[in-house]
């Protein structure tokens, strides 16, 4: 079952740059502290890449409204050889969390 959100809620919101694109990313969190939604900005609106980024935030946010640990989501997603995420929404997920621990 979805777990739904408050409609007023905390936003946090950081930058970071993957492959030499910038993205802003927002999210927030539910009342126990857990991760709730994401939202991804790439900078690039209404392109391919923009667009893959923002739904990809929103399966992601999805995921985690319906019970999905981070910790599955991040290891779910490509990694190179070096363990670094290998996407914007892998890097996301690791920001996130480094943010939380930060």
């Amino acid at each position: 079952m979805r777990e739904t959100l408050a409609n007023r809620r905390q936003i946090e919101t950081f930058k970071f740059q993957f492959e030499g694109i910038r993205h802003h990313c927002s999210f927030s969190r539910f009342p126990d502290g857990r991760l709730a939604e994401v939202f991804i900005d790439a900078g690039k609106v209404n392109t391919g890449v923009g667009n893959f980024m923002r739904d990809g935030a929103i399966l992601l946010s999805l995921a985690l409204q319906f019970g999905a640990p981070v910790a599955t989501l991040r290891h779910a997603m490509t990694r190179d050889d070096h363990e670094a995420p290998a996407s914007p929404l892998g890097a996301l997920l690791d920001n996130v969390e480094g943010h939380r621990n930060g």
